[in-house]
């Protein structure tokens, strides 16, 4: 249920409605800072340093003092240097200061408030005002006007534009708004204040970026014309203006550094001033600045600036300059550590985890539902479960929907080797399930999704694609997988052409009316006649906005709209949640719904969900809606819903004449806009009507061998410690390491099987901490590809930190139970944050940590950047409380790195974009053990060092590439491939220092080969990560026992120690030797089965050959064509 909140002020007119904007003060407030960012302090961090890895600063009007920041704290030194005073405290994160020209304040930016603004800091008094009033702002840069009224800022969610407002408040005014994809960063005043300098490039960033990004223009703010004042190759960027009014410099690259350049501004004539500096940020966000801001002394004579770790200070005439030494010696406060060691079961059998496609009998009796991709009935009143069909593994069976009579069910299924199929089957199992697309005892091979009966129950709708592209395509989707909507006798026979597909599916009916129902993800809603034609838009539906809109806020449109059977209601999901809403028969073309906040869409509508729901559905009788989420069922009955919401209203006619008064203004707001509504509302603890909700117990055998084997003679790394074996022996009994020893290990089973592994290396399985291995959504086929490489390349565990959908609960399961090959597969399920949710409280974000913790049953999840700095406190405090480790995307943003950091999340995906970095962000974060997973095959900051191993690898000729990768994919990442570029450009040896640099500090550190090039691409990129310099003995640590520690598996494997999981892997070739060694895979072990690194042919505890690797296909050889 919801309570209206209210901005400071709203005004109200016919056309809109206006905001409007006071300046807020705060005198370090400790409870305003409290409610604002909700984290209290758990841990301290004592920082002793010297150097800073991006400092900011500016110099005062009467060059007496440096402020700069630094961590997240501003600083105050004097020009001299010394011992600094810290001006700003606490967990808020302040930067970029800047002195207003009277030197009595600084302007700088702060989220203090929750989201990143500009706040004024008056020195004397310790005031704070804040000036600007974003909530999702990604960053903002400010500068001062020169009568110190004003401040010119550059702000936004992506593309920042220019601002102007005053230091005393209002809502300022936008200088700069065209073209949308023009970004605007670090805002120079000039000195007469007519001309307002700054970078801008189009859009925010771009992968694998060539230059230039960046160039320098001026603003005229008399005329309101913008002239553009750069043209370099290596772009230009932070302008900076002395101020005489003589000088300009600005940061460029030249070759692979970043160097400076200074104009005068009369003559136009420039030179080279420093080389090389600071390596600048323009391949990224630069959230921090494309380079730190700089400043000239008030004479104009020295440039006051940072790089290689210190202050400095340049002699703009001569040349020379000096160090400006300064030490800190503070102690700053960090939020609570997430550490949790997670068991693996060892359990004979185990719960599936999830159920797809659940579809409710006409007499709400009985549900049928796959699980593991095949097909089961559940009796609701006795809870028996049964299974359906009888199909081999390699068959995939889904989305089972009932006759309108309850007697027979129809679905799908598919197969890599005879295609796909509709079936139907008895409801009572009495018999097998019948072909229905064959005639004339021909298979009618396609690929059928979705089918649904007609409510006379003599045909069946479905869509069909191309079996052909579904099984030559890898990856989640499939190329012409949905072409034709089509119909087919409901006992069997000819297919009946309807209408291509169009990007139409999802076909339903409404009782009584000859039309099919669809959903189109732009039109909404849409109905069409048998013939295909004549169709009908009907109803397109709006959620929330989410928080990573971009640039211009939009609200979420429906994933999928299913009208009621009766055709008076409808039901949307969006962003994983489901709503109810009512149709009116308007006659409208285009109807558009908002349920962003349901108590004031335009028509009756309600949320349904609080944790999310899948595979939502409705009942036959037209008055529940039924999903499931993980291995749950949920019911939603409506009628029971109204009925309490009767009785809240007696309740809220009990409100005082203020509350109602509230309401009615709310409800005015929403009217003007809904797109407003969702805005003036929060959560608050009024009970709330619940679906009912079982658990559906699917109980299977979980794959563990009974066996025992001895591998002796062998070079044994155990990542225990610097413990090393160079003769050593490990004996193994089903999935479990029983010893691991340099000396004779005695064993009374006779039936134990010795293993010579004389001349090999023996060390654990590689753990992949960001492995997007994606097979296909939706209609699953068997045996994926990136599965069987990665195992076959010795990865014999794995974390997918973002889904993008919950397939990967089934596919995980697939392996437990050993239908199919592939590492164990451990992921966060969809990044939260991915399906576009706006989080509005704690207890909000409790309700969508519990999709994770308790339907998904993942241990870690993956923190898409999914709100300012207070909602992903929040997160992470939900994640703290169900122990939940939560990873975070880099996002090429450096604020939000370090920010994450001193929040306390546990680990962060992709590498931080700059470089060097120097032992104060080093030093946090080995304290706050933050797992570190660099990613550099798509290097954040320069090129992907992918590329460098696509032109510099023959993987066309590696026969073990060649085996376990599709042909198409395999010729789509090497064959004429753009994106060249000079080996001295290549990044990733300069950003693998901070992986040497923190492991040697303690820290922590992860492999993650983002699933780029499956198999391989982990060796890529454990190599890439080794060019940094980390000794061969701790790369290998990083690989292993420490990308189990990021996941919480440590004390379950990633070493060779007595009762660990048997999940190891056999070298040719010594790693401690050549890193390179890595990929010399010979066998490897997962979960105590062996197999051959080669092919994955079993060889212990049973010689099987390995099967169903459908991507494979023959050369064509021996077919006419030229001579050769």
């Amino acid at each position: 249920m919801k309570k209206i909140i209210y901005p400071l002020l709203i005004i109200m007119f016919s056309s809109g409605i206006l905001f409007s904007q006071n300046k807020t003060e705060e005198k370090d407030n400790k409870e305003k800072s409290n409610k604002n960012l909700p984290i209290k302090p758990q841990r301290f961090y004592d920082l002793n340093t010297n150097v800073g890895s991006w400092i900011s600063l500016d110099v005062s009007p009467d060059g007496q003092k440096i402020v700069f920041d630094l961590l997240g704290d501003i600083y105050s030194i004097p020009i001299t240097g010394g011992k600094a005073e810290r001006l700003t405290k606490g967990m808020a994160f302040d930067s970029h200061p800047k002195f207003s020209p009277d030197g009595e304040s600084i302007a700088y930016v702060s989220d203090k408030s929750g989201g990143n603004n500009i706040w004024v800091r008056n020195l004397n008094t310790n005031d704070s005002i804040q000036i600007t009033k974003e909530k999702d702002n990604q960053t903002a840069f400010a500068d001062w006007s020169k009568d110190g009224d004003y401040l010119i800022i550059s702000k936004g969610r992506r593309n920042l534009k220019l601002h102007m407002y005053h230091k005393d408040g209002g809502g300022g005014v936008k200088l700069i708004d065209k073209p949308s994809s023009l970004k605007i960063v670090q805002p120079e005043v000039g000195v007469n204040d007519r001309y307002i300098w700054y970078a801008n490039r189009t859009n925010s960033w771009q992968y694998n970026a060539g230059l230039p990004q960046y160039q320098i223009s001026k603003y005229d703010r008399e005329t309101g014309e913008i002239k553009r004042e750069t043209s370099r190759f290596g772009s230009a960027f932070t302008p900076t203006l002395s101020p005489d009014g003589k000088n300009l410099v600005y940061g460029t690259r030249y070759e692979d550094k970043t160097a400076l350049r200074i104009r005068d501004l009369d003559t136009g004539y420039e030179k080279w001033l420093a080389f090389p500096v600071q390596k600048d940020d323009q391949e990224s966000q630069a959230t921090m600045g494309v380079l730190p801001n700089m400043a000239f002394t008030p004479d104009s004579k020295y440039l006051i600036l940072s790089y290689g770790g210190k202050i400095n200070k340049i002699d703009i005439n001569e040349g020379r300059s000096y160090v400006i030494p300064f030490q800190i010696n503070e102690t700053l406060e960090v939020g609570p550590e997430l550490k949790f060691d997670y068991e693996i079961s060892d359990e004979k059998t185990m719960l599936v985890n999830q159920i797809r496609n659940p579809s409710v009998s006409p007499d709400n009796k009985k549900i049928t539902f796959t699980a593991l991709n095949k097909l089961y009935l559940m009796d609701l009143e006795t809870s028996e479960i049964t299974r359906l069909t009888s199909f081999e593994d390699e068959t995939t069976e889904a989305m089972p929907n009932w006759s309108p009579n309850g007697k027979e069910i129809v679905f799908v299924t598919w197969n890599d080797k005879i295609g796909g199929s509709l079936y139907k089957v008895r409801s009572d199992g009495k018999r097998k399930p019948f072909l229905l697309t064959e005639s004339n005892d021909i298979r009618l091979n396609g690929v059928y999704m979705n089918p649904r009966w007609n409510p006379v129950g003599d045909r069946i709708v479905f869509t069909k694609g191309d079996p052909t592209s579904y099984r030559d395509s890898e990856g989640p989707r499939a190329f012409k997988s949905n072409e034709q909507i089509m119909w087919i006798s409901s006992n069997g026979g000819n297919l009946n052409f309807i209408s291509e597909s169009k990007g139409r599916s999802f076909p339903h009916f409404v009782d009584e009316k000859d039309r099919i129902y669809l959903f189109h993800n732009s039109k909404g809603l849409v109905s069409i006649n048998w013939e295909g034609t004549d169709e009908k838009n009907i109803v397109k539906v709006t959620g929330t906005t989410p928080y990573g809109s971009g640039d211009i806020k939009k609200p979420a449109n429906a994933s999928l709209i299913l009208i009621s059977p009766d055709g008076s209601k409808g039901l949307a999901k969006i962003s994983n949640n489901i709503y109810s809403f009512t149709i009116p028969y308007t006659g409208l073309e285009s109807l558009k719904i908002s349920v962003s906040n349901t108590k004031f869409s335009s028509f009756p509508a309600r949320k349904l969900t609080k944790v999310g729901g899948e595979f939502p559905s409705w009942n036959k009788n037209s008055k529940s809606i039924n999903w499931s989420i993980g291995n749950s069922f949920l019911t939603y009955n409506l009628d029971a819903a109204e009925q309490f919401d009767k009785i809240q209203d007696e309740k809220d006619d009990q409100k005082s004449e203020e509350e109602k008064k509230k309401d009615e203004l709310a409800e005015k707001i929403a009217e003007l806009n809904p797109e407003l509504a969702d805005e003036v509302s929060e959560d608050d603890n009024t009970d709330e009507f619940l679906a009912d909700e079982i658990q559906i117990e699917v109980l299977v055998d979980r794959d563990i061998p009974n066996s025992s084997v001895l591998f002796t003679n062998a070079k044994i790394i155990t990542m225990n410690g610097d413990e090393i074996f160079q003769n050593g022996q490990i004996y193994i009994k089903n999935n479990r390491i029983i010893e691991v020893s340099d000396k004779e290990i005695i064993i009374e089973d006779q039936n134990v099987v010795k293993m010579d592994m004389t001349g090999k290396t023996i060390m654990p399985g590689f753990v992949d901490t960001h492995a997007h291995m994606w097979p296909r959504w939706g209609l699953h086929r068997y045996q994926p590809a990136s599965y069987a490489a990665n195992l076959a390349n010795g990865v014999t565990t794995t974390r997918d930190p973002q889904t993008a959908t919950t397939d990967v609960l089934t596919y995980a399961d697939m392996v437990e139970t050993g239908m199919i090959l592939g590492p164990r597969v451990y992921s966060t399920g969809p990044g939260l944050g991915y399906w576009g949710y706006n989080v509005k409280s704690l207890d909000e974000a409790r309700d969508l940590m519990k999709q994770y913790s308790k339907y998904y049953n993942t241990k870690t999840i993956k923190m898409y950047v999914a709100g300012n700095r207070q909602q992903r406190q929040w997160i992470l405090m939900a994640a703290k409380e169900q122990e939940i480790m939560p990873t975070t995307e880099g996002s090429l943003n450096l604020r939000l790195n370090l920010t994450e950091t001193i929040d306390g999340y546990p680990g962060q995906e992709h590498n931080h974009p700059i470089y060097p970095v120097y032992d104060d962000i080093v030093g946090l974060t080995a304290f706050t053990k933050k797992a570190y997973t660099p990613t550099l095959l798509v290097t954040y900051g320069g090129p992907w060092a992918e590329n460098y191993y696509f032109a510099t690898e023959d993987i066309h000729n590696d026969e073990k590439v060649k085996f376990f990768t599709p042909k198409d994919e395999l010729d789509s990442k090497r064959r004429i491939k753009s994106g060249w570029f000079h080996e001295d450009e290549y990044a990733f040896e300069e950003f693998s220092e901070f992986v040497k640099h923190l492991v040697e500090k303690g820290g922590i550190a992860g492999v993650g080969s983002h699933g780029q090039f499956e198999g391989i691409g982990y060796h890529w990129e454990l190599w890439s990560m080794a060019a940094g310099g980390i000794s061969n003995h701790d790369m290998l640590k990083v690989a292993t026992i420490q990308g189990a520690y990021a996941i919480g598996l440590d004390k379950e494997l990633g070493s060779l120690e007595k009762g660990k999981l048997a999940d190891l892997v056999i070298l040719d070739k010594d790693p401690l030797i050549e890193i390179r060694n890595t990929s010399s895979v010979n066998m490897v072990m997962k979960n105590g089965r062996l197999y051959d690194g080669n092919n994955l042919n079993q060889v212990y505890p049973i010689r099987k050959k390995s099967e169903n690797f459908n991507w494979q296909e023959d050369t064509p050889n021996s077919l006419p064509g030229i001579n050769k």
